[in-house]
Parts: structure tokens; C-alpha cells; sequence
């Protein structure tokens, strides 16, 4: 039997087919798209399925030729063919005619019957019947035809967009397709008493529009709202838990013994305990104690909650994310009431409440991991100095060793791992799935990219597609309209209960303001992987139905957590872009204290959790796990469902007990793969004995590790070279494998990084040296990265041995890079992961200007702290350049006051000194103690400094640079090898550029409302213009500048250019003429300087944003004058 590869259901084989039951139901039909324009056909699948749901039926969508056979139909009541039906082979064709024959419909649309099959051609000529209940029938130019006990609809209409928009276009499809599954069917759909939910004054067709909210939907009873619902063929939904049991539920995890946890939040998102005075979040323990599937037991185990938004379990309690706190609740007297409250880490925001931090969950590391958004965090851990931005981070169960690991592109809420260890994030706007390769760190230096090759980052955007594919009919969104605005949640199935075209493959990423949880596919693409649409695992057109987050639960089936609310969205509305009455019924917005519009139309009395199971599944009896029970653990590490296994893992580290090393070592070294090549178990037992840290201690499981590098599968392969010591010895291992030229690309990968973690040593220089004769590793861009990022640990020892041995063209290019270390910041800029700086040369160089007249004063650049870093700064009108090492400081001054514009030259020697020099002339010298001999601890930042015991100095203000500066380098060169000082950067000018422009413009994003801080700005024709662009907010903009008169033009260019797979490769800039420049997507917190000549025509150019739905509203005139 064939599987659906592009579906929104999955297929299996039916002991109970649905299409053939007799109760009350839903009906369903199956869109079979036009494969050689699936884009198109899957678009107008969509739409057509928002008209037929209305009316009750189900529409599953696949363009996969292996899909039309006898098994896959016998589950619809009718299929929908949109291709050319000369395109059909005989046994599909022999498949088509047998299902209508059977009694069902056939739907046929924009397709010319002249090649059709012999059956089909014989059946639309044949005269109608006097009564007209056989035969054809017509009406313009659709023909309603019945053959045996089926009907066939045809329609030629179909070929183009506009048609598709008509509503009676739609109406004619839909009532031929109520025509064609036949009236016993359409009997059982009125049956089942589906809800009238419109709220809506007009039947709306163009579903790609907005349109106005005059009213609120009313919300529904759990009942009747699941009659609203789609899922899968095969599948079934069932209601868990409801108000008023739970309400405002926001996140959810199982413990141990498999009982629900959920997180209440009642003062999402706007009510703070700072403010209020009072705290209304709780933790409840939802139970089914009789078996029956629902809960019926709930316990407060919390309560004085403020905005709580993840849980996750360690150490006999639970790590809870509040923000600004990381809590630690545990019950100490078995009563399931926390009486046990520590704080583990504090400084988290909490000024955007959808924002903060969540996803956490146990890792195969046996550390935390959890994922932010924009709110970000700022604080000391552990002593340490930290902040950092949206991204995804990990830590040990007791809050210490706390890691960030990559930043993300915008708001953070979802994170999700596979069984072999791979991780997957989506963000909420515009990136539904995300890979997360490598440590960003080893990204900080860059390599060249061919021309050919677009810059990889450590969380990849991997989604391919844009459009998501809701049921309701008004996409009521801010902005992505039409896309994932709200994605939450990246959680793979990972059990075995559901068909194994799920195994490890399909991800549940849920959608809120679209009301779906969304199947994204995930194939792997080289070392790393990519994403394909699998349209919805469930779909609503309840205008309340909210899913927040999707997982395996402990019963194998996917739990979905619904927050239940006609409002979803967070951010205020921009009249430009969003008027509030295309959203909501109501115009008033006003800012709440967590950066949400407030509204006592939030609701807080509703919540649902539904269970969606496999109706053919085995239902395999839950274990109840537990630490006195060594034996239960084991077992429960080779269950067949991911949850439980990771609960085995860790508590037996939790136990920290060699008595099931041995086991352990059994289950490492079995080496069976199941049907789709994984041995999961091996790879927990594997991260196990590393968690009870005795492969550097005990050598039958060092053995056993070493042994695992040539597992027959590659998820093992992995394991074992990500649980090796940092030892010669485990170095020596590695080398020997074969692992650095593994066929399986991942693995491989996880090698390069785990390199990376060792000494500088020859031996490994060597290897990597090797290595960069593969062309498969230069040719992949995860696999490339990661080696380059490996041999910057090894920079020298690499020189060495590749200047003994001739190099290849991929080293060459290796080496141009590794030479040519320099860092441009824009303003207000900080590196995450900052430079090493350890034994080079410091080379900065940047232009000032006074703003405003304002005297100068604040950081211009500075990397590090008061006790180890140097800092570029300006006091009272003089500049200062300092080294701050081991208590001392070195200072080299300015002799005067600095002029208004100046180039300002500032250095760290190699002969232990720092030099300053004003528009060349030299300002003095002073000697330092060395070049710094570590790395140093804080951030490469620009324009502001620390406001704590972190900063530099006492800049007699704010650290903020009163000045401007378009951008600043940094050039970094080893003292005993000469810089090169040839120039990769991406600068933004253009060949003409000259050294001083004629005019400038500073223009910045608005925080929260997506709109440039200026509509208008003006600079002389046929000038050198300098623009700078600063981004302060939480999502990436751009900013294109376009022919008078255009405005419209780009706008739709770019809307037209988001159904393509490469739109986010091509910076969503849209290749026409109409467009003059542009500036890349700027991150956010990050600045970009477009230099350019301005056109020698006056006029009025407009400039607008072409992030996904920003364009409307984000748009301003640069005007041209003489």
C-alpha cells in the first residue's frame, strides 16, 4: 500500500474503514493535485477545502501518483481529481472507475475529457435519462453523470487563479461534490448537527484577503467544538480534560508514573504580581484514575504563580520557567503539593510576556533545554555575566553550567528533538522549522562562501513552505498572513503507535491564530535537513480553537494542548497593516504591561487537552517508573516510545549508581535497527553511561563506546562520538573510526563538532587537513561549516601541517579565511560569541560624527570586562582606548578634544603596546602586559556598554555613544602571521562608493508595530547617499528603495515570491527593475549601511519592507530633489 507523501492525513491499512461507517461523521474526499504544479494545486486545494468544511466534508490533499490505488480510496466517500487524465495509468485508472462503481463520487475539475480513460468518456457522452436520475446532466459547462452506483462531476472550469476566487465557482464545486458522494453520505454530516459558527456578514471567497470581524464568535461546549475539527483518516480525537477543570492552559508535560502536569496561566498576558499585587497561575496534576481516558482527578501541586510558561521534570521535582526566575518546586512529603520552592536562575525578561522563555525539556545530554524569545535574559549565573537574545540554551538539572547555544531570527516558542539526538526549532514568525547543526560558536569565524552558496547559520530555516492551510475563512492575522505568525511548538513523534510514516519524520507545529496543528515532514537533506509540507494533523473553523502545543505523550498518541480563546494575537495592531476591525470586532488597543494590547474579552475560564489516537494502535500498557526499580528502568530505556525512554534515562543518572553499567553496555552494543534503521535504545544507553560518568573511568564502557563508532546505524555512530571524554585516548579513537569520512552525513557531522572540543593537537590538525580533500564535505554547508569551525580550534597546528603538505582548493579557501579574521558592527551591535582574541594583534577602525552638537561621550566598541577586555570609548569630549588586564589599566588618550567628524585608529601590538590615532595622527602610545592569553568573557558589543559592575568604566552618563558611526572593524591577526587585509564583509556599497557621502539618512524600524520611524526623508539627486538602518525590533525587517510610483509593484512581487523555496535565501527581494537598493533582512538589535547614488531624477522613490506581510505598512517616501 502506498503512502501519502504530501497529506493531511496518513495512510494505513483499515480493519474499520470511517468512509464506511454509519454514525453521525464528517464526510471525506481526497484532492488528487496536478503534479507537475502541485504549488498551484495545493493552493487552490486549500481553498477549496475552507468552502467544503463549512458544508461538513474533509478534504485531504496529495499530488503523489502512488496514491490513486483501491487500499488509499476505500477510505474517502469521493476523490477529487485536478491533473490531466491522460496522465492516469491503467491500474489507477482500473482503481478510479472500481471506487465509482462501488457507490462513490468522482469530482473532476479544469481537466478536458478527450484523453480521458475509454470508461470515463463512454460515461459523460451517454444520453440523460427522461427522469433524470441517470445519465448526464448540464449546467453550463459542469456535467453531473451517474455510473453504476457512483456519480461523476465534471467541471472544465479550474485553470486559473481569478476562477478559484469566485464564490460561485466555489459553490458550484461544492454542491457538485455533495452531488457526487451521494445523499446517504451528506445524510450522516447533518446527523452529526455541525455548529453554525459564521460570524461573518458576507460568504467569503477569496480566502487570501482579509476581512472584517463584525462580531465574536460564541465559544462552544468541547462537543461541539470537535465537530469542527478534521484529523486524520484512521484516527480519532478524544477530549482529555476541559474547563472547568483547566483553564488557560499553556503548557504540559508527563511524569514518570505518566500523569499530566499542566501549567495554568490565568494572568497571561498582562497581569503582573509587581502590579496587581496578586499571583493566579497554577500547576495541576490531571489524572485518569478509572481508565477510561479522561481525567477525572485534578491536584493544585502550585499555586501564587505569576505567568509561568514551561515545565519539566528533574531531580524528584520540577524546573518551571517564571520568568524573570527559573524555579525548582518539589514535593518532600508525598502529598503532590510543592512545599520545596528554590529559585535556580534568575533574569529572564519579562517585558513581552509571549516572548520569554519555554519548550524545556530533558535532553539526551542529560541537561535541560529550553528555547527564548526576544525578551531574552540578562543576569549572572553562577557569578558569570550573561545576556543574550532569542535563541535556544541548555543546563545541568541544578541550574549550573549553563550554556547559550545559537540565536534564532525572531520570537522563540518551539523546540523539538528526534530520536537519534537531532534538534528542531520553530520561531514564531515565518520560520516553522528550523535546524539547529552546531554550537554557534563555531560560526564566529566566517568562512568564504563560493558565489553559489548563501551563509549558513547555526539554526538553519529549513521549512519548505509559507502558506499554512486553515479551515476558517478569514486569515486574522497581523502579519506572515496567510503563514505561520504564531508557530509553537517542533515536537517529532517519536513513538511507534501511529503508521510509520510518522516515525521520526513528521513534526506537530501548532498555529493558534490559524486554529491547526500543522504536519511538517522532515527529510534529511545532506548533514543536515529540510522540511516539506504535510498540511495539518488537525484543523479547526471553531473561531476559539487555539493549539499551543502538541507532543507524544506517555500512550504513544499525540496530546494537544488547546488554550481556547477567540483572541490569540498578542501584538497591537497597525492600521496600516492590520486595522483591528480586519482582527477583531473592536478598535481600542491599549499596550498592557506584557507588551500585549489589553482586553477584558481575553478569556479566562476556558481550556482543553485532547488525546488524538490511532484507532488500529496497540495501546501498550504504560510503565510506572520509578528510581527504587533499576530492572523497570531498563526496560522501559527499549519501550518503543521516545517519552519513556528518556524518563528511563534519566532517572537512572539521577540515581548515579553503577549497578546497571553492564546493562547498560548490552543494550549499547546491540546491533539490530529497527524498520526505519534506528536503534533508540542504544543511543539512550549510550548518553546514560555518560551521565553516569564512568566512560572515562570504567574501561569495559569506554570499550563499548569505542565499539559503538562502527554501529550498523548512524544514529549510534553519533551517539558514541558525542558521549567520548575529552581524552588522547578518546581523541586516538575517533581518528581511528573512519567516523570523519562516515556515509552517514549527520554523524559525520557530530564528529567534526566533537573535534572541536579537543586541544590544539597535531594529530587532529592532520585529520582535519585530510578531510578538506572530500568533496563532499566542501560541498555540503553544515559539513563545511562544522570543519571550518574545527580547524579554528586548531588554526595553528593546521597552518603548520598543511604548509608541509600541498593543499587542495577547499584548504586554500580554508586558509584565505582563516587569514582574513574581521568583524564589522553596526551600531548598538553585540556578538553573541565573541572573537578569540588570545596572542593576536587588535586593529579597530571606525568614523565618528557629533550628533545633534551633543558633547561626545559612551562606549564606541569594546570586547570583554574591567578586569580582562579593552574598550574604545569617549569622556567629556576626548577618546580613550584601554586594556584592562589582571587589576591594571593601560591607557592611550586623545590630546585634546576630538573634532566633529573624525577616523579614529585604534591598536593592540604585538610588541605589548596600544597605539590611538585621530585622521592619522598619532594620539600616543602605551605598553600592556601581553596580548591577552585566554579568550574573553563578555561580548564584542558596540555604541553601549554593560550598566553594572560589567562595564569598563564610569563614563560619567549613560554608556550610550552620544555619536555616530555607520560601522565598525575589528581585524584580528596572530602575532606571528601576517593579516591579511583583503575584505569579504558585506558592506552594502556598491563599486561608485565613495569615502565621503554627500547626504545621510537614518532610518529605524519601530519597535512592536512594524512601521519605519520616518515616512519621509529627502536627499539631493545624483548624491552618494549613506543610510543606516537600525532594527530595535523583535522580528527581521529589510528595506527596499523602488521607482517612483511602485510602491504596489515590489508589494506584490514580493507576495508572489513567498510560495518559492528560495524566497528566504533571496532576503524575500523580489528580482525586478522596479527595484533601485536594498539592505539584507536585519536581525533584530542589529544595523546595516546601504551606500548608493541617489537617482538623478527627482521624484518620490518609496522605500517599504518585504518581510512577509510587512509591505502594506511598512513603507515610507524618499524624495529626490535638485
Amino acid at each position: 500500500m502506498s503512502r501519502l507523501s504530501c497529506v493531511i492525513i496518513s495512510i494505513c491499512c483499515l480493519s474499520l474503514v470511517r468512509c464506511a461507517s454509519d454514525f453521525p461523521r464528517r464526510a471525506e474526499v481526497l484532492f488528487w493535485g496536478n503534479t507537475d504544479a502541485s504549488a498551484e494545486s495545493a493552493k487552490y486545494a486549500s481553498w477549496l477545502a475552507i468552502e467544503l468544511f463549512k458544508n461538513g466534508i474533509n478534504l485531504t490533499y496529495t499530488s503523489d501518483r502512488d496514491d490513486l490505488n483501491e487500499d488509499d480510496l476505500a477510505q474517502y466517500d469521493g476523490v477529487i481529481l485536478f491533473s490531466r487524465l491522460d496522465s492516469l495509468s491503467t491500474d489507477q485508472a482500473d482503481a478510479v472507475e472500481n471506487f465509482v462503481d462501488d457507490g462513490n463520487g468522482l469530482i473532476v475539475l479544469g481537466a478536458d475529457a478527450a484523453n480521458a480513460p475509454a470508461w470515463y468518456v463512454e460515461a459523460i457522452n451517454e444520453p440523460p435519462t427522461a427522469n433524470g436520475v441517470s445519465g448526464v446532466e448540464t449546467a453550463d459547462s459542469a456535467l453531473r453523470v451517474v455510473k453504476g452506483s457512483g456519480r461523476i462531476f465534471h467541471a472544465t472550469y479550474g485553470s486559473d487563479e481569478s476562477t478559484w476566487k469566485r464564490l460561485d465557482f466555489l459553490r458550484l464545486v461544492s454542491e457538485g461534490v455533495q452531488w457526487a458522494i451521494g445523499d446517504k453520505v451528506m445524510g450522516l454530516v447533518a446527523q452529526l448537527d455541525i455548529p453554525n459558527v459564521s460570524i461573518y456578514e458576507d460568504t467569503i471567497a477569496d480566502f487570501t484577503a482579509r476581512h472584517f470581524v463584525p462580531k465574536m464568535q460564541d465559544p462552544l461546549s468541547p462537543e461541539e467544538s470537535m465537530k469542527l475539527m478534521q484529523v486524520p483518516i484512521g484516527f480519532e480525537l478524544k477530549l482529555f480534560a476541559s474547563e472547568p477543570d483547566i483553564v488557560n492552559p499553556i503548557a504540559m508535560n508527563w511524569d514518570e508514573k505518566g500523569r499530566l502536569w499542566v501549567i495554568e496561566t490565568i494572568d497571561y498576558p498582562n497581569n503582573f504580581v509587581e502590579i496587581e499585587g496578586a499571583a493566579n497561575d497554577r500547576i495541576k496534576i490531571c489524572e485518569d484514575t478509572d481508565g477510561d481516558g479522561v481525567a477525572d482527578k485534578f491536584t493544585v501541586f502550585a499555586d501564587s504563580l505569576n505567568i509561568a510558561t514551561s515545565l519539566t521534570f528533574a531531580n524528584d521535582g520540577i524546573i518551571v520557567a517564571m520568568a524573570p526566575n527559573f524555579l525548582f518546586l518539589k514535593d518532600t512529603d508525598g502529598d503532590d503539593v510543592a512545599d520545596q520552592w528554590d529559585t535556580l536562575i534568575t533574569g529572564w525578561g519579562k517585558g513581552d510576556t509571549h516572548s520569554g522563555p519555554s519548550n524545556l525539556q530533558y535532553g539526551f545530554d542529560n541537561k535541560i533545554w529550553g528555547v527564548v524569545g526576544y525578551s531574552g535574559f540578562n543576569g549572572r549565573i553562577e557569578g558569570q555575566r550573561m545576556a543574550f537574545g532569542q535563541g535556544v540554551y541548555h543546563f545541568k538539572p541544578d541550574g549550573t553550567d549553563f550554556e547559550f547555544l545559537a540565536t534564532t531570527s525572531n520570537n522563540t516558542w518551539g523546540l523539538g528533538m528526534s530520536e537519534d539526538n537531532n534538534v528542531f526549532i520553530s520561531t514564531a514568525n515565518n520560520t516553522h522549522s528550523g535546524y539547529y547543526s552546531m554550537p554557534e560558536q563555531l560560526f564566529a569565524r566566517k568562512l568564504i562562501e563560493r558565489e553559489r552558496q548563501s551563509q549558513l547559520s547555526a539554526i538553519q530555516k529549513i521549512d519548505g513552505h509559507y502558506d499554512v492551510h486553515a479551515m476558517q475563512p478569514n486569515l486574522r492575522q497581523v502579519d506572515v498572513v496567510g503563514g505561520f505568525t504564531a508557530a509553537a511548538g517542533h515536537q517529532l513523534y517519536t513513538a511507534r503507535e501511529y503508521p510509520q510514516e510518522y516515525w521520526n519524520k513528521v513534526a506537530f507545529v501548532t498555529e493558534p491564530t490559524v486554529r491547526l496543528v500543522h504536519k511538517a515532514i522532515i527529510e534529511p537533506d545532506g548533514a543536515g535537513f529540510k522540511e516539506r509540507d504535510g498540511w495539518n494533523l488537525v484543523a479547526s473553523s471553531d473561531e476559539w480553537y487555539g493549539p499551543i502545543h502538541a507532543e507524544v505523550g506517555p500512550d504513544g498518541a499525540v496530546w494537544v494542548l488547546d488554550w481556547y480563546n477567540f483572541i490569540i494575537q498578542h501584538n497591537v495592531f497597525v492600521p496600516a497593516q492590520a486595522p483591528s476591525d480586519k482582527v477583531l470586532p473592536f478598535i481600542e488597543q491599549p499596550h498592557g504591561p506584557g507588551n500585549a494590547f489589553d482586553s477584558d474579552l481575553r478569556d479566562k475560564k476556558h481550556g482543553r487537552v485532547y488525546r488524538l489516537i490511532y484507532k488500529d494502535a496497540k495501546h501498550k500498557t504504560p510503565h510506572k517508573l520509578s528510581k527504587d526499580d533499576a530492572n523497570g528502568l531498563l526496560k522501559a530505556l527499549k519501550s518503543n516510545n521516545k517519552f519513556w525512554r528518556m524518563h528511563a534515562q534519566r532517572l537512572l543518572v539521577e540515581r548515579q549508581q553503577e549497578d546497571v553499567v553492564a546493562d547498560l553496555i548490552d543494550i549499547a552494543l546491540d546491533q539490530k535497527k529497527d524498520k526505519i534503521g534506528l536503534n533508540a535504545p542504544a543511543i539512550h544507553a549510550l548518553w546514560t553511561l555518560q551521565g553516569l560518568n564512568v566512560i572515562g573511568s570504567n574501561q569495559k564502557a569506554f570499550d563499548a563506546v569505542v565499539k559503538s563508532l562502527h554501529h550498523p546505524t548512524a544514529g549510534v555512530r553519533k551517539a558514541a562520538v558525542q558521549v567520548l571524554p575529552v581524552t588522547n585516548q578518546a581523541r586516538d579513537a575517533i581518528l581511528g573510526s573512519g567516523i570523519l569520512a562516515d556515509t552517514g552525513l549527520n554523524a559525520r557531522l557530530a564528529a567534526f563538532v566533537k573535534l572541536a572540543e579537543y586541544p590544539v593537537s597535531t594529530e587532529i590538525a592532520e585529520a582535519l587537513l585530510k578531510a578538506t580533500d572530500d568533496s563532499v564535505n566542501e560541498q555540503d554547508p553544515w559539513l563545511s561549516q562544522a570543519l571550518f569551525g574545527a580547524i579554528t580550534r586548531h588554526e595553528d597546528e593546521f597552518f603548520n601541517v598543511t604548509g608541509a603538505q600541498s593543499a587542495g582548493n577547499f584548504a586554500k579557501r580554508i586558509l584565505e579565511s582563516l587569514a582574513d579574521e574581521q568583524y564589522v558592527l553596526g551600531r548598538r551591535s553585540r556578538f553573541q560569541f565573541s572573537p578569540d582574541v588570545s596572542n593576536k594583534e587588535i586593529h579597530i577602525q571606525t568614523e565618528v560624527r557629533r550628533r545633534d552638537n551633543e558633547p561626545y561621550n559612551g562606549l564606541i566598541v569594546g570586547q570583554g570586562d574591567k578586569d580582562a577586555g579593552y574598550a574604545l570609548f569617549m569622556k567629556n569630549n576626548r577618546l580613550f582606548f584601554e586594556v584592562y588586564q589582571h587589576g591594571q589599566t593601560s591607557t592611550v588618550a586623545s590630546r585634546g578634544n576630538a573634532p566633529n567628524s573624525f577616523v579614529v585608529d585604534a591598536k593592540v601590538t604585538a610588541d605589548a603596546a596600544i597605539e590611538l590615532s585621530i585622521n592619522g595622527a598619532s594620539q600616543g602610545k602605551a605598553k600592556i602586559m601581553h596580548l591577552f592569553a585566554e579568550p574573553l568573557t563578555l561580548h564584542l558589543r558596540s555604541s553601549e556598554d554593560f550598566d553594572d559592575e560589567s562595564a569598563f568604566t564610569d563614563y560619567g552618563g549613560p554608556s550610550r555613544f552620544t555619536g555616530g558611526f555607520d560601522n565598525i572593524t575589528v581585524r584580528l591577526s596572530k602575532a606571528n602571521r601576517l593579516p591579511s587585509h583583503a575584505s569579504h564583509m558585506q558592506t552594502g556599497a556598491d563599486d561608485s562608493a565613495s569615502s565621503t557621502p554627500s547626504a545621510r539618512i537614518e532610518l529605524k524600524a519601530v519597535k512592536d508595530i512594524m512601521q519605519y520611524d520616518k515616512k519621509l526623508v529627502t536627499v539631493p539627486a545624483g548624491k552618494r547617499i549613506t543610510l543606516v538602518f537600525e532594527n530595535p525590533d523583535g522580528m527581521q525587517h529589510n528595506l527596499l528603495i523602488a521607482q517612483p510610483g511602485t510602491l504596489e509593484i515590489v508589494g506584490k512581487a514580493a507576495d508572489d515570491m513567498l510560495r518559492s523555496s528560495e524566497a528566504y535565501e533571496k532576503q524575500y527581494i523580489p528580482s525586478i527593475p522596479e527595484v533601485l537598493h536594498h539592505t539584507p533582512l536585519v536581525n533584530p538589535g542589529e544595523s546595516f549601511t546601504l551606500e548608493f547614488t541617489a537617482p538623478t531624477q527627482p521624484g518620490d522613490y518609496p522605500y517599504l519592507c518585504t518581510f512577509p506581510g510587512h509591505w502594506r505598512g511598512m513603507n515610507g517616501i524618499m524624495r529626490v530633489v535638485k
